[in-house]
């Protein structure tokens, strides 16, 4: 076990025990953001050469997936900064050594190109409004996804797709909006930033698709959005297993209407759990399997190709959604007591179901992923 997986599973208590008062306040306690700041919980993918931990896939994963067990919000917080810190192995090296000028800082942003910046001198004036910001009001620095305009029209790169960049900012200079009213994953703070007219240096900005890592590790031969797929995929596996362990617990002690016998000693639910189980166990295990074997070809110090790169994000869809059923599964099980607000199991299936919308591993990816299995020409610039 790595160590920084061991200080996870040590604050997953302190975590349990505030799930609800993470849920309430709609965002993650700025104490508690401090506290996992200083475990180095968002560095774990961000470069070594910034202070980082740069850990490897699969370590970084199964942490953010212990913390998804405590609860999803906060894991989905720690899975948001620590793939936005990813960024930082792409932007020059003085830019993103000020950015992560101090262990703690916090970084987020949203990918998806809703402002619109035009250059102007060494930079860009940059406008826009991004929605689903997680984590936002806990950041020091904040990107946003825009469109660079070009005679006042979007400029488009050599296959006609849209020339966006990821431009970064102090997150004074944002507004954030409280407009994160959900019925799952309460607790990410996921509302709304937005900039107006602010200037951007040139060198606070990137293209996740078009330029390449500053930084030559094997995880940043990762596919940048893939790793953010496997991200979410890893909060989904820690609130899938948490959802089976609140199921066990209650079913020792509780009685079905008209039953003598607890919910545990009845067949029917000892053979969904156990058909839960194995769902649960084999997605984890082809999850794992596809991140180790990209690993190891990013160790060689080969770029993953685009067969590979495929393989990650079905394994991270298929996680999701698996998990998904699980979550859903177990709360059949749990009955009524399931539906009370008190009862985490009402949560983890909320908080599952939200996780499924998420683009990255929403139902288009089977279709994305079938075109390479089916051997067809596919764009792989988003896998």
């Amino acid at each position: 076990m790595s160590e920084m997986l061991s200080q996870a599973r040590q604050l997953a208590p302190t975590i349990r025990e505030r799930a609800q008062e993470i849920e309430r306040a709609r965002r993650l306690p700025a104490d508690l953001a401090v506290t996992l700041a200083q475990a180095g919980v968002f560095r774990i993918m961000l470069p070594r050469s910034l202070g980082g931990l740069e850990l490897g896939a699969a370590d970084a994963l199964r942490v953010i997936e212990a913390i998804g067990e405590a609860d999803a919000s906060t894991g989905w917080c720690v899975m948001i900064a620590a793939t936005s810190s990813l960024s930082a192995a792409y932007l020059p090296m003085e830019a993103a050594r000020r950015i992560h000028a101090t262990p703690t800082t916090i970084t987020g942003g949203v990918f998806a190109p809703m402002g619109k910046a035009r250059a102007e001198g060494d930079g860009y004036r940059l406008s826009g409004r991004w929605q689903w910001a997680s984590g936002s009001a806990n950041c020091a620095w904040l990107a946003g996804g825009s469109a660079i305009l070009e005679d006042g029209k979007p400029r488009l790169l050599p296959n006609g797709t849209l020339d966006s960049r990821m431009l970064f900012f102090p997150a004074s200079a944002a507004t954030l909006i409280d407009s994160w009213h959900t019925s799952g994953l309460c607790g990410t703070g996921s509302g709304e930033m937005q900039v107006d007219d602010i200037t951007v240096p040139r060198e606070y900005s990137v293209s996740l698709i078009t330029d390449l890592p500053r930084e030559q590790g094997p995880l940043y031969r990762f596919p940048v959005f893939g790793l953010l797929a496997l991200g979410i995929a890893a909060v989904m596996l820690g609130n899938a297993r948490a959802a089976v362990a609140d199921l066990v617990e209650l079913a020792g002690a509780k009685k079905p209407q008209a039953s003598s016998r607890t919910l545990a000693e009845r067949a029917a639910a000892q053979a969904e759990l156990a058909q839960a189980e194995a769902r649960l166990r084999g997605a984890r295990a082809f999850y794992y399997e596809a991140v180790g074997e990209a690993w190891s070809k990013a160790c060689a110090g080969d770029p993953l190709d685009t067969a590979e790169r495929a393989s990650l994000r079905l394994a991270a869809t298929h996680a999701v959604r698996t998990c998904a059923d699980v979550a859903r599964a177990m709360h059949d099980l749990g009955g009524g007591s399931s539906v009370f607000l008190s009862s985490a199991l009402q949560r983890r299936f909320r908080d599952a179901h939200v996780g499924t919308q998420h683009m990255m591993v929403s139902p288009a990816t089977w279709e994305l992923t079938g075109r390479v299995l089916m051997g067809l020409p596919t764009d792989a610039s988003v896998l």
